[in-house]
């Protein structure tokens, strides 16, 4: 509360009247209301008692503190007293010391400056004096600057009294000695093998002895990039270190000289200002500065990309990379050494170009790696005993192939990874040549190498290759296996380990396409494997009706032992396929059970109804039936064509159903080409019959073979000279026995 409204009656104002305070509260209040002010006020006071007490109490340990403190105090300023005292007494004594010596001295201060002057004089007489001879050690000794710097010290001197006659013979052997001095140094300058900091230093030296500023620079350009290429030409014989050692030496020497150069040559022509120069001088200066940086890094990195080309693909990448990332950032350094530079090429570059030949170095691995897996799994199926024995290893040379495949291109883009480390100070993906670099690493890389694949694999089912038929459908499973699995494996891999969103990309190839070419390398591989064992089937029937006299048989006692090799030809063969395809449902993959007679009756006995029904071949049928050619011509006429070339299904019935498609369709071809007698003909068709009840159980659809066995006895029929067949229970009793 401010002074002005400070009443007598505020107990808590400085102006409070206790008198007044107690008239006014007479007067005014009652007897309870004074009662309860006394109790209001008696209350107030034990409280403010009672934090008085407690306030005295919390600061008791300070107020003896500071009591303690208070006593000290006295005394030592009794003592300090004392010693100011003294001191007063000796700066009283000291100041009429100072003022006896003023006295004595006031009359020889002006002769004491006046010898002074004289004495300074002296000196600088006796060092002009003196300065041809120290000028002369000074040289022999080699200490160029100190001469040059004495010569322009004396200099101030022969401007003041270089007009006397005594000083001007001495101002003209100094200025001869200085004029050899600086041929000298010119000479120095111009010699072969100087260092970058010797022609720094001689050129600072020349400058300052007045040389003419525009041919000294262009004269320092040159010498320094003689000596430049002197250490270019010793470091291109350093091809017995590794890449690290190669890339320090050229720092610590080629790198560390050029920026010397190119900062004193900034600092001395550049940074400063000459007033004997043209106004253009120091931009020009700059320019050529520039230029010679250029040209020097430029060869200097040539000759590291000659390096690293000649190591990818021998030495370690990962300490190439060390190297090229201690390039780089020597590099970044020297571009911030001094304004108005650019070094126009980097370290990227060459880490881009190191990348890409390493890609081409891998993907040569690559098929070199799998040309090896192919001849190793040519080798293993060459080298067994049997087709069946073959058979059972089927399984694990497909797993050895794919797997050596697929963990050999794993490998390799893991190793690639290594260009896109975080601790590195460079980031190919940064610019748009680093992002194509690495979408070619999935490109060229991955997936020129799936194709390559494709395109070796489908070479083995050309008509010109001689492969043996399980190398066929061991390549044709693997690219299968790579469609299914492989193909979207590795490319998911890739995608995930370098960032690529192939999906939305336009340029890049999409799994499907590889996939699809994968499955047509497949297809073109089992296509192939059955047009060769089908032709394999075929030599063997062709050779048995081809050699066989017609014409002149005896009547048949047995199948010939050319049918019973190709139904033991046709087992091992789907022992084989069995290995790799699905099968029926049991162990062998054949058939056990044959259908029934209905199912099995061909065309021709649907055509004579009348007759009853036999099972379905040539067999059933008596001569009578065989009095015309109209029947086997209506059978043509109402069957559907029968292709035999066409691509089979990635099943084992499929498979093996092409080969004997493949095999009938000869050997009808060879029955027309031949003229049989009734023997001939008769055992035509024990034969066939012995094929019929064998066949079955290598297919899922009997009808097609029956037509084909159909088709066979019919042509033979119409070459027959007597057609008379053997009675259907003969040829059962001969098939059976057989």
């Amino acid at each position: 509360m401010g002074e002005s409204n400070a009443t007598p009656f505020d107990m808590d104002s400085s102006s409070f009247d206790a008198e007044k305070y107690l008239e006014r509260l007479l007067k005014d209040c009652s007897l309870r209301q004074i009662m309860d002010t006394e109790a209001a006020v008696v209350k107030d006071t034990q409280t403010l008692h009672s934090d008085m007490q407690t306030l005295v109490y919390e600061n008791y340990n300070k107020f003896i503190s500071a009591t303690d403190t208070i006593r000290k105090m006295k005394d030592d300023f009794k003592q300090m007293e004392s010693d100011v005292n003294l001191l007063m007494t000796k700066m009283q004594s000291i100041t009429t010391f100072s003022e006896q010596i003023t006295g004595t001295l006031q009359g020889t201060r002006s002769q004491l400056c006046r010898l002074s002057e004289k004495h300074s004089l002296l000196k600088r007489l006796q060092f002009l004096s003196t300065l041809p001879a120290k000028l002369k050690g000074l040289i022999e000794e080699q200490s160029y600057a100190q001469a040059v710097q004495d010569y322009l010290h004396a200099q101030k001197v022969f401007a003041q009294y270089g007009r006397q006659p005594s000083f001007d013979g001495i101002q003209k052997d100094c200025d001869a000695i200085m004029a050899d001095l600086k041929e000298t140094l010119r000479q120095d300058f111009q010699r072969a093998g100087n260092t970058a900091q010797s022609l720094t230093e001689i050129g600072e030296l020349l400058l300052q002895l007045d040389e003419k500023t525009s041919d000294l620079a262009s004269e320092m350009l040159t010498c320094a990039g003689k000596r430049l290429h002197e250490q270019i030409v010793m470091l291109q014989d350093q091809t017995e270190r590794d890449m690290l050692e190669f890339v320090d030496m050229g720092i610590n020497g080629f790198l560390n000289d050029l920026a010397l150069v190119v900062t004193s040559y900034f600092d001395m022509f550049v940074a400063k200002h000459y007033e004997n120069e043209r106004d253009d001088f120091q931009e020009n200066a700059l320019l050529e500065l520039n230029i010679f940086l250029n040209q020097n890094i430029d060869k200097y990195l040539t000759l590291v990309q000659d390096r690293v080309e000649s190591d990818i693909g021998y030495g370690d990448t990962q300490v190439m990379l060390r190297a090229l990332d201690r390039l780089h950032r020597r590099l970044q350094a020297m571009r911030n050494i001094c304004r108005g530079l650019e070094v126009q090429r980097n370290t990227v570059d060459i880490i881009i170009g190191a990348a890409h030949q390493l890609c081409d170095a891998h993907a040569k691995n690559l098929k070199d790696h799998f040309a090896d897996s192919l001849s190793a799994v040519r080798l293993s199926l060459v080298s067994a005993k049997s087709d069946a024995a073959t058979g059972l290893n089927l399984s694990d040379l497909i797993s050895n192939l794919y797997v050596a495949m697929v963990e050999k291109i794993k490998g390799v883009l893991q190793e690639l990874l290594i260009f896109l480390r975080t601790d590195w100070s460079f980031n190919i993906k940064a610019g748009h040549k680093g992002a194509l670099c690495v979408e070619g690493i999935r490109e060229n890389l991955l997936i020129g190498f799936l194709r390559h694949i494709s395109k070796v694999m489908c070479g083995f089912g050309d008509a010109s290759s001689s492969s043996p038929p399980n190398l066929l459908l061991v390549l044709s499973k693997t690219c299968l296996e790579l469609e299914q699995q492989g193909v979207h494996i590795l490319i998911a891999l890739v995608d995930d380990l370098y960032e690529i969103d192939s999906e939305n990309s336009a340029t890049l190839t999409h799994e499907t396409e590889i996939c699809a070419e994968m499955r047509e390398t497949a297809q073109a591989l089992l296509d192939a494997y059955v047009r060769l064992q089908g032709a394999n089937i075929s030599q063997m029937l062709r050779k048995s009706v081809e050699t066989r006299d017609w014409l002149n048989c005896l009547e048949p006692r047995s199948v010939r032992a050319v049918m019973k090799r190709v139904v033991e030809e046709l087992g091992s063969i789907e022992t084989v396929v069995a290995s790799l395809y699905e099968g029926t449902g049991n162990p062998t993959g054949f058939r056990t059970t044959a259908s029934s007679d209905s199912s099995r009756k061909t065309y021709f006995s649907n055509f004579t109804a009348s007759k009853p029904q036999y099972r379905s071949n040539w067999s059933n049928y008596t001569p009578s039936q065989l009095e015309s050619s109209y029947v086997s011509n209506i059978h043509r006429l109402f069957s559907e064509r029968v292709d035999i070339f066409t691509s089979v299904e990635f099943t084992k019935a499929s498979i093996v159903m092409g080969i004997i498609k493949i095999g009938l369709k000869t050997l009808l071809e060879c029955v027309r080409l031949r003229t049989f007698s009734k023997y001939g003909l008769q055992q035509i068709q024990v034969d066939a019959h012995y094929l019929q009840m064998n066949l079955w159980r290598f297919v899922s659809d009997e009808n097609l073979v029956n037509f084909l066995l159909d088709e066979l006895l019919g042509s033979a029929v119409q070459r027959c000279l007597e057609s008379v067949l053997m009675e259907p229970n003969a040829v059962e009793i001969i098939c059976e026995r057989g």
